[in-house]
Parts: C-alpha cells; sequence; structure tokens
C-alpha cells in the first residue's frame, strides 16, 4: 500500500524544522563546540519526553525587507518536556538562524510557553544563544524583547526560572536572564553584554574582546550577574538539571523530598575542634558546611563572586535549605556591598521557593571605609536586613564566633524574625570585639597607665571574658541554646521538622519598597 503523501509531506517538514539554518550552519556550530538546540534538548530532559510547540512558524515582519529565506520556528525551539519526571516548559534559541536574533515571531513563541509555564505552575527554562533583536523586524522585535521582560518579572516569585546561556546574549536582550532566578555560563563560550565589542568599536574605534568584556569569568567572578559556570554545554544542561531537584515547581509547593543516605542524628567530633581558640585565626567556613549537610548536597551558587560572604543550596535530612554564611578564610568574613547584594538575592530566591534558611554566623561587621561608605553599604547592607526580616520560611541561625554590631543584626538574629537561634562555645555577641571596646571605653585609663599596652591587653581580655561570649548573650534572651559544634547537624534537623509547618502570613500591601 502507497503510504499517503500527506504524511510524507508531513516528516519532510519536520526534518525541515530539525535542521534549522541548514546543514552547512549545523557544521559551523558544531565546529565550536555548540550543539543545535533539538541537540541540547535531548540532554536536557528525559531522554523521549520534549514535545515540541508551533515548529512550523514562520518570521511575519521584515521592516526593511532584507530577511530573504523565511525558516521553520523562526530561531527558536519551543515545548515541553520532563526532567527527573518533573513537567518544565521550554525555549532554545538556534543561532543557525539569523543569529538566533529575536524577532517579534520568535518572542510570541517564547511568551507563549512561558505562559504556560505560569498557568501550569511548573519551571521555565531558557536556552539563549543570540545576537539579539533582529534588526530587520524594526520596532518589533524591541517590542518583543519588552514582552518577555515584563513576563520574566510579573512571574519572578511564582514558578523557577533558569537562563542557561549557551552562546552571545547581547544588548537590551542580556535583560532577560538577569530577570530570572539563576543564570548558567558556558566558559569560552557565553558572553553577556549590554553594548557590544562591536559597536564599542564603531564608536571609539577601541577594539574590546568579547571574553573580557562579557565572559563567564567577568559574570561569575566580577559582576556577580551569573550562578554557575561550565566547562561544556552538557555540564552547564546538567548544572540546571541538579539546581531543580533543590526547588519546588512553583512557590504553593515544597521542595522535593530525596531520601537521605547521611544519618540525621550524626554527629562530627570534628566540628568541636574547627574554631581556633585565637579569635584573629581564619578557619573554613565551607568545611564547617560540609560536615553540618547531608554528605555531598552543599551546591555553592556564586562561588566566584563575593567570596567573604557563602550562599548555596543542600539538603538536611533529605530535605532542601539555603545555606548563608560568612568565610572567615577571605577578608575575616566582613560584610561589604557585593557580599550584601548576594546574600539578599539568594534569601529572597529561598523565600519565594519555599526553602527554609540556616544561616552560620562569623562575621566581624561591616567593611569600614570612605569607598564603601561613598558607594551606599547603608543602603546594601539595609538589602540583607529587609530580606531577613521579609522572609516567612524556617530560618536557624548557629553563630560559630564572631557576630559583632550591626552584621550581627542583619544576619538572621533573633529580633528579625529568626525562628532558632543557636551559638556555639566559641561564639561573641558584642558591639564590637573586646580589643576595639576596651580602646573606646577606657581610653583615659589605658592613655594614663605606666604600660598602656598591658593595660590596654588587660582590660581587652577582661571585656571579653564578662562580655563577648555567647553565656552573657544567652543571660539576655538574644540565643535559644548554646550548644557543642558536633551536635549542629541533629539540632538544626530537628528544629527544621519542628518548623515544617510554620505559618507567618505577611502585613497586607501591595509590596514593600527595598533599598535597591
Amino acid at each position: 500500500m502507497t503510504e499517503d503523501p500527506r504524511i510524507l509531506h508531513l516528516r519532510e517538514l519536520r526534518q525541515q524544522a530539525r535542521l534549522g539554518g541548514g546543514a552547512d550552519r549545523i557544521a559551523k556550530q558544531h565546529a565550536k563546540g555548540k550543539l543545535t538546540p533539538y541537540e541540547r534538548l535531548d540532554l536536557l530532559l528525559d531522554p523521549g519526553t520534549f514535545h515540541e510547540l508551533e515548529p512550523y512558524v514562520v518570521g511575519q515582519n521584515d521592516e526593511l525587507g532584507l530577511s530573504g529565506e523565511k525558516y521553520l520556528g523562526d530561531g527558536v525551539v519551543t515545548g515541553y518536556g520532563q526532567m527527573d519526571g518533573r513537567t518544565v516548559y521550554v525555549y532554545a534559541q538556534d543561532f543557525t538562524v539569523y543569529g538566533g536574533t529575536l524577532s517579534e515571531t520568535q518572542s510570541d513563541k517564547i511568551c507563549r510557553v512561558m505562559d504556560l509555564a505560569l498557568r501550569n505552575g511548573v519551571p521555565m527554562i531558557g536556552l539563549l544563544d543570540s545576537g539579539g533583536a533582529r534588526i530587520q523586524d524594526g520596532v518589533r522585535s524591541m517590542g518583543g524583547y519588552a514582552e518577555i521582560f515584563r513576563r520574566n518579572a510579573q512571574y519572578s516569585g511564582v514558578i523557577p526560572q533558569i537562563s542557561i546561556m549557551l552562546g552571545p546574549c547581547a544588548g537590551g536582550a542580556a535583560y532577560s536572564p538577569a530577570l530570572t532566578d539563576l543564570i548558567i555560563m558556558v566558559d569560552k563560550h557565553s558572553y553577556m553584554f549590554l553594548t557590544g565589542p562591536e559597536v564599542i568599536r564603531a564608536v571609539t574605534g577601541e577594539a574590546i574582546d568579547p571574553e573580557g568584556l562579557g565572559g563567564t569569568t567577568v559574570h561569575t567572578a566580577i559582576s556577580g550577574t551569573a550562578h554557575l559556570a561550565a566547562g561544556s554545554e552538557a555540564e552547564a544542561l546538567a548544572l540546571c538539571r541538579h539546581v531543580l531537584r533543590y526547588l519546588p515547581s512553583n512557590n504553593v509547593e515544597n521542595p522535593p523530598f530525596q531520601p537521605p543516605a547521611d544519618d540525621p542524628l550524626r554527629m562530627d567530633p570534628e566540628l568541636n575542634s574547627i574554631v581556633p581558640l585565637d579569635a584573629a585565626t581564619p578557619y573554613s567556613m565551607h568545611a564547617v558546611i560540609e560536615h553540618i549537610v547531608d554528605r555531598g548536597s552543599f551546591l555553592e551558587l556564586q562561588p566566584s563572586w563575593a567570596r567573604n560572604a557563602i550562599v548555596g543550596l543542600a539538603r538536611l535530612g533529605g530535605h532542601s535549605v539555603g545555606l548563608v554564611a560568612q568565610e572567615p578564610s577571605v577578608m575575616a568574613g566582613v560584610l561589604d556591598i557585593d557580599a550584601s547584594d548576594k546574600i539578599t538575592r539568594f534569601v529572597r530566591m529561598c523565600d519565594c521557593f519555599n526553602v527554609p534558611l540556616v544561616t552560620l554566623v562569623d562575621s566581624p561587621g561591616f567593611l569600614p571605609g570612605v569607598d564603601q561608605e561613598h558607594r551606599g553599604i547603608i543602603r546594601h547592607g539595609a538589602k540583607v536586613l529587609y530580606a531577613y526580616s521579609e522572609a516567612t520560611v524556617p530560618k536557624i541561625s548557629v553563630i560559630t564566633r564572631k557576630a559583632y554590631g550591626g552584621a550581627y543584626i542583619v544576619m538572621s538574629s533573633k529580633y528579625l524574625g529568626t525562628d532558632v537561634n543557636f551559638a556555639w562555645p566559641s561564639a561573641e555577641i558584642a558591639v564590637l570585639g573586646a580589643e576595639g571596646a576596651a580602646n573606646i571605653l577606657f581610653r583615659k585609663q589605658i592613655d594614663a597607665a605606666a604600660d598602656p599596652t598591658a593595660e590596654r591587653a588587660r582590660l581587652a581580655a577582661d571585656y571579653r571574658q564578662r562580655f563577648n561570649n555567647p553565656y552573657h548573650a544567652a543571660a539576655a534572651g538574644f540565643v535559644d541554646d548554646i550548644i557543642e559544634p558536633q551536635e549542629t547537624r541533629p539540632k538544626v534537623i530537628a528544629s527544621l521538622a519542628a518548623l515544617r509547618d510554620k505559618y507567618s502570613p505577611a502585613p497586607p500591601r501591595k509590596h514593600g519598597n527595598i533599598p535597591v
């Protein structure tokens, strides 16, 4: 029996759509170490679960009459599939079709899957590989970007939005990933910039290396725009799958539970000796975290930016948590502008998606200096204060060593609504360190002493013994319990279990006014 020619025609169209801009352009893409949209989706999603939407759409506008050939799909593949059995909506730009540039038609396709993701309460994943707005579409392409940006903003905090940068993202296009929850970049392949090298050269005559302008290192270590970096596209796509295992599908669900292979009651005696007796000697907070969380579960975000602060996702007793801490081995764990921004955004993301917050505190305060003051350290520090105060998820803090002044207050202190506050015996909770306090309180006495240095040391030691210890703070009710470091894991897990049904409604309002 002869097969229906209409079915044969359909198969030909499907094959044509998968070829994007053609076999030659796909070969060039492969030569650069880059994959096609369909190859990327095969790696991202569970095998056989991708279902494409609108594959036969073609571009409708060309104000300059320059586009020439129209391609099925118009440079973006959209649809839905599953990741670990959970539904997600996706779009993947196709660089082989006009450099992946965005047309009004492409925007319509992307907006449609974004709307479907919202209606169904599932994550939205974007695979970006685009030269920016399609100039031939004129102002329509700009309107198309605005439609995407508006949805990024309105759907923020309702469904997780993740951007995987697999190529360039130039011009205003960069605002879309910046509005999403997480950005993953690929080393030597991903670029984000508002003003590209070509424009800079045209205006100034200066030749700019795109890697140095907006490459992976720039955005993971300097600008703080991206959250994770990968060495290849396959690694980036695997990272996306890994991140989503910590997050719920929407803001009314709880994060997925994973049965722990690690004993929730496990105590780790190494923690009892991890904090040096000398308060000026650093130690590794990363090591503390690894001892406390379920083994191998900590996924640090933005590890190369503002390294004096640590943020990341982990599991405790199989449940997702957000970890916030200072790193005493980097700038003594002091809080500065970048660290404040890093912590603020992470705390708010966790609160959006019902991820409990565990904060490990060891900070001597905010970074002093004219530069920080002039750049707005007060405003940036207030963001941290605002984020913790606003968060309604379960909040637990553990003070491991220094908790001085403003840093004590903003880092999930009891009176910002933190549910359970622990302190280690090494904790020092005070307005400032003993030496600084002695210098201010006893300046005249020190100056009049026969040996000012010895007198300063004596007074500082006395102040430290009387005030810079957790028992003084506990007597005043500033901490709920003083625990052995080795008890931290079971204590925190038990507290999280007790807080699992926490209900803390916010007062009625449109929204607050965070000091951005």
